[in-house]
């Protein structure tokens, strides 16, 4: 089955979760089209093609969001790619002045615990004086139609990023100061979870953007961040396989930064790539494939270095 076939199945389990049937029903557009199925949005006369139907009856998910922001908004409905363990509705919701918030739908019991962690742990973030990292706000958490809802302030994202475009490269100094910062939130040592390029970016005061925060934790050695974010940055041009075995080679200078020799940025490589494979089995889902082809060869290679 084609991904967009995968995305088109997703949706139609999606849409009457978020617009009940009804007698009355209003018009969306798929963009770009069918057959890259990316985002549902509501229908402009000017739309060719990709015409889907959805209940616009008194109690929609627009019609909650109007109530709890107070102000009429429509949404636009990220098409999500099925096979994500982390799979969730993400809309962003649209009032008379543009953008309000983005919103993020618990609709089973993965998709709450993160969504609950995610509204807990910014909360938190909300009373903490950071210095370097700017998260986003809560603007509501709550439940609907057995559905937890959040919905986040957007980020000021200002030049190519908000038009689509590639991002701009993130001084490795500010990624270093961010990763610090987050991991003094905790005695214990503290990351992000999933510290990713895609979900970082410069802002125009020198501070970065970072959000979701869904898989934050504490109980872990400093520069696991900064791993992570070489490692999926790595995982977009190689294998898993030798993307691991990267993220270990290039240890000691991705975590020079934070003091650490070449020996203790080696086994704190292993001991975050050993992290996430567990979490990949938590979850039930092996996005790298089975651990034993990508990690166990990297762990036996550790072993015979001196």
């Amino acid at each position: 089955m084609s991904d967009a076939d995968l995305r088109l199945r997703y949706l139609d389990e999606v849409i009457p979760l978020l617009f009940p049937p009804s007698a009355r029903i209003s018009a969306r557009t798929l963009l770009p089209h069918r057959l890259v199925p990316r985002r549902l949005v509501p229908r402009a006369r000017w739309h060719v093609g990709g015409r889907v139907l959805v209940g616009d009856g008194p109690d929609t998910i627009e019609t909650h969001l109007s109530e709890v922001l107070g102000q009429r908004v429509h949404t636009e409905l990220h098409v999500r790619p099925a096979r994500r363990v982390n799979r969730k509705p993400i809309l962003e919701a649209y009032g008379a002045g543009g953008l309000v918030g983005f919103v993020k739908i618990g609709d089973t019991a993965g998709a709450r615990e993160l969504v609950r962690h995610e509204a807990e742990t910014l909360r938190m973030l909300a009373e903490r004086p950071l210095k370097v990292v700017v998260p986003p706000g809560v603007l509501h958490f709550g439940s609907w139609r057995e559905l937890d809802v959040l919905v986040l302030t957007p980020l000021p994202v200002t030049g190519p990023l908000s038009l689509g475009g590639p991002r701009r490269r993130v001084r490795r100094e500010l990624l270093a100061a961010a990763v610090a910062e987050i991991a003094a939130l905790d005695p214990a040592g503290a990351w992000h979870g999933d510290f990713s390029p895609w979900n970082v970016a410069a802002d125009a005061d020198g501070r970065l953007l970072v959000w979701d925060w869904e898989r934050f934790g504490a109980g872990v050695p400093l520069g696991f961040d900064a791993l992570h974010h070489y490692f999926q940055g790595a995982l977009r041009r190689m294998r898993p396989g030798p993307a691991a075995q990267a993220c270990v080679a290039k240890a000691g200078r991705i975590l020079e930064p934070f003091g650490l020799s070449f020996a203790e940025s080696r086994l704190t490589a292993a001991h975050y790539l050993i992290t996430l494979a567990d979490r990949h089995r938590r979850d039930g889902y092996e996005p790298l494939g089975p651990s034993p082809d990508w990690l166990n060869p990297v762990l036996d290679h550790l072993e015979v270095l001196p």
